[in-house]
């Protein structure tokens, strides 16, 4: 199945599509998808019957049930995604551990996917023919803005946040924030990735403007994931020719 036709909410059965709604496209060959977690104990049990021993296992180690389950939800509808992209059964789906622990499709496949959660809500993307990252953060995370910038941002970055108040000051560091867990989850680096070093314009057009090698600018594109109300939502999208 193509990515157009898989972004076709009828694609879906009415209980999938519940639990997973179609964004509009941000890119040709990219297909993003918001996916609330909250699910019935019968759903999960159901949901649980994808997923392989290793996830399973995974599942298991999380230290709430809470957890457990989000986890377990997002990664069934991960599976059902990709199925149908694969035309295969969604136990079927082979994910692997990649370079750098990174997910990936363990099958000779043009096919990329990525995917973000936060508090109950898990953003997937799904591309043919480039490497993406994407991450989501609710707009109203509570953590130290002053003390991440100096952490994680750029002089120019931090000069965009001084002259803010404090809620936008905070606001303002999620942006970058997404920004740069987005590039670094295509690389697969997280949070090794040189965060200080790549420098981020936040305009009408988000772009990455500055950066070391593998984050060349000119490899790179960024787009606001066009998410609910009270989220920022960015997809990095890498197409640099000697991406591994």
């Amino acid at each position: 199945m193509s990515l157009d036709e898989l972004s076709a909410s009828s694609n879906l059965s009415a209980q999938d599509d519940v639990v997973a709604r179609q964004l509009p496209q941000v890119e040709p060959g990219i297909a993003l998808w918001w996916c609330p977690l909250e699910r019935t104990v019968l759903q999960l049990e159901q949901a649980s019957t994808s997923l392989c021993p290793a996830e399973l296992s995974r599942a298991a180690r999380f230290g709430t049930a809470a957890l457990r389950a989000r986890y377990i939800a997002g990664r069934s509808m991960l599976r059902l995604l990709l199925g149908r992209v694969l035309s295969m059964e969604p136990a079927a789906v082979p994910i692997v551990r990649g370079m750098r622990g990174r997910p990936q499709l363990g099958t000779a496949s043009d096919i990329d996917f990525n995917v973000s959660h936060t508090q109950k809500i898990a953003l997937i993307g799904i591309a043919r023919g480039m490497r993406i990252g994407i991450d989501v953060e609710h707009i109203d995370r509570n953590v130290n803005a002053d003390g991440l910038s100096r952490k994680f941002l750029t002089s120019a970055e931090r000069a965009t946040c001084e002259p803010l108040g404090a809620d936008l000051r905070r606001q303002r560091f999620l942006h970058y924030w997404t920004c740069k867990e987005a590039l670094s989850k295509a690389t697969g680096e997280g949070l090794s990735a040189p965060f200080r070093q790549l420098e981020i314009e936040l305009n009408d057009v988000i772009r990455l403007v500055a950066g070391p090698t593998p984050y060349t600018p000119a490899h790179w594109r960024l787009r606001a994931a066009e998410v609910p109300p009270g989220f920022f939502g960015t997809l990095a999208i890498w197409s640099a020719p000697s991406m591994p």
